[in-house]
Parts: C-alpha cells; sequence; structure tokens
C-alpha cells in the first residue's frame, strides 16, 4: 500500500523486497477477510501485518457483522511498519494490538477463530542463518520438518495455523510453489491432514509482478477437524474476478504431499494416462534410465569454445572435447548429430571444451596463465579443484534434455557423443534399453499424455519458463518400452515427417504424427480420447504463458 512510502521513503522496494513484505491489493484483502470472517465475536490475527492491509478490511468486516469497537491482533517484525498499522486501524474505526517481534519466536497460543494474511515470501538463498534455523523449529512444533532449501513462507504457514483454535479458519496469499516444489510436500500434507476443508483461489495473470511470483489463495476451514477429503481450486483472470467465481474443481489427491498440479486437469483428460499406466503402457522417464545434471565449468566464457577461438589460440584437439554449447536451442530435433556440431561451430557457437590433461601443451599453458591472471581460478568451483582448469567430467549422456522450456521439454538424442553443460540434463538409459532409447525414446516421447504431464511435474518461472529438475524428470511420464518396442514400426513410418514438423516449428503437427503411431495398437486411444488430454495441455501452457506475460 502507498502508506508506508509516503510516510517513511527511505523504506525502499528494495528493503522491503529483502524480508519478503510486497503489500496486497484490497481485492485481495477484501475477499480474504470477508471469507475468513464470519461472527462480530470473531477474534482474527494477522502474523505479517505490514502497515494492516488485511487488518484494516477485518476491522471493516467486523463491524459490517455488529462489532461496535473492534479489536484486531497482528505481528509485525518492522516497528515502522507496525506504526502504521496501528494509525490505519485506529483510522478504520477499530482498535489494534500490534506485537512487534518476529513472528517465528512468537509462542502459538491457540485463541484466534480466523488468520489472515500475505506470509513474507523470501527465497532460500537469502533466508539464511537464525531466521531460517528459528523458522524450522517453528515449524516441528506441528511435526512438519523442513529442508534446507524451504522459502520463508513454507514454515509460516504452518506455524501461523497453530494460532487458531479448533475449527478456525485460515486464509493466506502463498506462492504457486505451493503446488509444486518438492520442498513444500509436508506442508501439502499438513494442510490437507489438519483443516476439513481446503479452497485454492489460482490467477491467471500476475497480481504480484514486484514479487516476480505467481499466488494462490488458500482458504483453509476447520482446524483441527481434518482430513479434508478433497480440495477445491477456483480459477479466475486476476483479483477483480473474485466475486464472480463459480463452482471449481473437486480433487481428492491418493498423496496430499505429492505435487498438486494435477487439480489444474480435468479429471476426463486425466484418465487416458491412468489407464495406460495401469496397462504398463505408459511408465516414468526413470524406468528408462538415470537423469542427471550436467557439468559446471565454473565459467563457460572461458572453458567453452568456439571452432575459431580455439584456433585462434592455437590449441591442439587433444586438449579439446566435443560440447553441446551452452544453453539449449539447439536441441529442438530428434538427434544432435557431428553434423550438426560442425554446423553449429561454423555459426560461432562453443561446441568445443578446454579440458586438457596431463602436461600441457605450450598454448594451453598460455591459455591457462592468461585465465590465471584474469582471475578465472578465484571462481568457486574453480578455487576448490585440485586443479582449477581441469573440469570435472561427465560421459556423453544417451540422451540429452532441455530442463528451460518456452514450450516443452525435449529429449534430444546425443549422436555426436557430445559432453553437456547443466545447462541441460543427460539421460544415461539402461544397458538393456540403450539402442531402442536412443533411436525412439525422443520421437516417442512427442505425444500429447507426455506432454501434459511435464506441465504437471514441471514448474512454471518468470516468463512463463518450465523448468525440469532431475528429480522430477524422473517421474516424468513416457511411453514404456513395452509400448515403444511394439510400435517401433510405426514410429519409424513417421520418423522423417516429425523431424521436417520440428525444423519448422510446427510442435503440434508434430505431436499429431506421433499420436497416430504410437496409440493405434493395443494402447489404442482414440481421438475423443486425446481431445481433452490436448485442450488440458493448451490451457495448461497458455497459462503458464499469459502469466509470464503479465510479469513482465
Amino acid at each position: 500500500m502507498p502508506v508506508a512510502s509516503s510516510l517513511y521513503p527511505e523504506d525502499t522496494p528494495h528493503l522491503r523486497k529483502l524480508r519478503g513484505a510486497f503489500f496486497t491489493p484490497d481485492a485481495i484483502t477484501g475477499f480474504v477477510t470477508d471469507w475468513a470472517i464470519r461472527d462480530a465475536e470473531d477474534r482474527v490475527l494477522e502474523p505479517s501485518a505490514g502497515d494492516a492491509a488485511f487488518l484494516v478490511q477485518a476491522v471493516q468486516r467486523l463491524r459490517s457483522l455488529g462489532a461496535e469497537d473492534p479489536v484486531v491482533h497482528g505481528v509485525e517484525i518492522h516497528a515502522r511498519s507496525a506504526r502504521v498499522a496501528v494509525e490505519r486501524v485506529t483510522a478504520a474505526g477499530g482498535r489494534a494490538s500490534i506485537e512487534i517481534s518476529d513472528f517465528f519466536q512468537v509462542a502459538p497460543t491457540p485463541a484466534y477463530s480466523a488468520v489472515v494474511g500475505n506470509p513474507p515470501y523470501i527465497r532460500y538463498q537469502e533466508f539464511a542463518g537464525a531466521s531460517r534455523t528459528k523458522s524450522r523449529e517453528a515449524a516441528l512444533r506441528a511435526g512438519v520438518a523442513l529442508t534446507a532449501l524451504a522459502s520463508s513462507w513454507a514454515a509460516f504457514t504452518v506455524h501461523s495455523a497453530l494460532f487458531l483454535k479448533p475449527g478456525g479458519r485460515m486464509g493466506l496469499v502463498l506462492p504457486a510453489e505451493l503446488f509444486s516444489v518438492n520442498y513444500a510436500s509436508a506442508v501439502r500434507r499438513f494442510l490437507f491432514e489438519s483443516f476439513q476443508s481446503i479452497e485454492l483461489v489460482m490467477f491467471e495473470e500476475q497480481v504480484f509482478p514486484e514479487a516476480e511470483a505467481d499466488v494462490v489463495l488458500l482458504l483453509a476451514d476447520g482446524f483441527r477437524m481434518g482430513p479434508a477429503g478433497h480440495a477445491t481450486v477456483f480459477p479466475v483472470r486476476d483479483a477483480s474476478e473474485l466475486g464472480e467465481r463459480t463452482s471449481g474443481l473437486r480433487w481428492s489427491p491418493v498423496d496430499p504431499g505429492d505435487k498438486w498440479t494435477s487439480l489444474l486437469i480435468d479429471p476426463e483428460a486425466s484418465e487416458p494416462l491412468r489407464s495406460l499406466r495401469a496397462k504398463g503402457a505408459f511408465t516414468h522417464l526413470e524406468a528408462w534410465g538415470d537423469t542427471t545434471l550436467g557439468m559446471v565449468t565454473g565459467n563457460n566464457r572461458y572453458f567453452a569454445l568456439s571452432p575459431a577461438r580455439a584456433r585462434e589460440l592455437d590449441l591442439p584437439q587433444c586438449e579439446l572435447m566435443h560440447l553441446s554449447p551452452p544453453g539449449s536451442a539447439h536441441l529442438r530435433g530428434l538427434e544432435l548429430t557431428s553434423k550438426d556440431l560442425e554446423s553449429l561451430g561454423r555459426a560461432g557457437k562453443s561446441t568445443l571444451l578446454f579440458r586438457p590433461q596431463g602436461q600441457l601443451s605450450r598454448a594451453a599453458q598460455d591459455y591457462v596463465d592468461a585465465g590465471h591472471h584474469a582471475g578465472v581460478d578465484t571462481a568457486y568451483k574453480c578455487r576448490v579443484r585440485k586443479t582449477w582448469y581441469e573440469v570435472p567430467l561427465l560421459e556423453p549422456a544417451d540422451l540429452l534434455l532441455t530442463c528451460m522450456n518456452a514450450d516443452t521439454p525435449r529429449l534430444t538424442t546425443n549422436a555426436a557423443g557430445a559432453r553437456h553443460l547443466n545447462s541441460v540434463h543427460g539421460v544415461y538409459l539402461r544397458d538393456e534399453y540403450r539402442e531402442l532409447g536412443r533411436e525412439l525414446l525422443p520421437l516417442a516421447s512427442l505425444n500429447s499424455l507426455t506432454l501434459l504431464h511435464a506441465e504437471v511435474v514441471g514448474r512454471s518461472y518468470g516468463g512463463g519458463v518450465l523448468k525440469l529438475e532431475p528429480r522430477e524428470a524422473d517421474v516424468w511420464a513416457m511411453p514404456s518400452p513395452a509400448l515403444v518396442e511394439e510400435r517401433s514400426a510405426a514410429l519409424r513410418n513417421v520418423r522423417g515427417d516429425v523431424a521436417e514438423a520440428l525444423e519448422r516449428r510446427d510442435l503440434a503437427a508434430a505431436v499429431k504424427l506421433v499420436d497416430r503411431a504410437l496409440f493405434q495398437g493395443s494402447a489404442r486411444l482414440l481421438k475423443r480420447d486425446l481431445d481433452p488430454v490436448r485442450s488440458a495441455r493448451a490451457a495448461m501452457y497458455q497459462r503458464r504463458i499469459t502469466r509470464g506475460k503479465s510479469g513482465r
């Protein structure tokens, strides 16, 4: 809200971001407080009060329900914001009791009918030391063990619930990470087990561009009366549509700790994959092989060289290795061949890795000396090596997997035998599936079910990018080796047409060709089976892209 900024201009957006303070639009605070506060006698707590965006709305809600002199409670670590909060609540016709403290150091008392607010969002990289330790200890009071990768909101959510009396309600603005990140598994399970009812409101467009994060409204009712049998999700375009939400989508998880992204999918679109898994026609990528992170050089500009640059340095071939260039824009087809590498090299791409072994040539020694003088050896990854310029090697992977994607993750056969950096993942196929997988898995993976499941297991980042980490890739749905073997002739027949479609960037045409080749046999799926799958994937993709554009 602008009040804090006008009274204290030195409280800059940068400082607010460091402590995770992002002020909440009135449309959201009003909606959440109207949902959570149902009686004039309700006791209300805002655990990260800021300048009282929720408490002001709470006062208005309590007065509308008949409270003559409503008292609301809050906790705020920032003293100036707390003083603004008291002033704003007083101006709204209420009284504020604001404790100036780190919320994680406030002992929970189960005395409140409603807890509302927007917990601070501090990513784990900035959330460290004593603050992180206190947050994890607070979550443990509720039996929730969080990893060191957890951002601040996770512990905040759990600790907030402990201030509710039995039957109480919690309305929070949370990062959409709640649905997808691995570290939130324990939080997801806690919510399902602790509350009788869970509703989730999702926005198609970003409502907190300053935070660079998508959000979801968590409306959890009936504390200590769980477990909830299901969750209900309500998609809306933006905060202005909150009052217009209609009946939501009901979703019952097999394991509440698993990712919740599947609740966005119509059951009709989920059924084909469930059915094919039950038949053994679909499996996880992990069944084919192991997915690993790529090599970390410590300085790609120094270690990754174009052929022209290597010639300029007069480096001998024995001190260079074939490399898939940094990035993944070149991995949009079915395979990366030696011819492709040569073409990329002629275009100035870094297709060579400087990796001398043993006695250095004169040219390599000169290059190492130049790197030392430029301070390359002082970068952390270089500094901790026994020999700073010897990049730890990985064997060439069978397949290369793009991990940051605008459209969908791609598997590409590494026919060139190139090493790969950490801008992509490597898939090392099991011995029994290596020949089949290298030839046909990148092709077979371009089917509608696999594309939809990528949206489920991956994470949406700024700009609408879909990211896939190795652990998420492990559970990515793939045609099973048995199905690929059975449909191998049909897949080979469409390979050329699919390659041409990908070359002209027509992913939809490629997918339709693969669908026909893959699902005409014993794993028979008709067009009416695939239509809801394609629609669901298109909707999730469009939602991701729309959020990315609205956040720019």
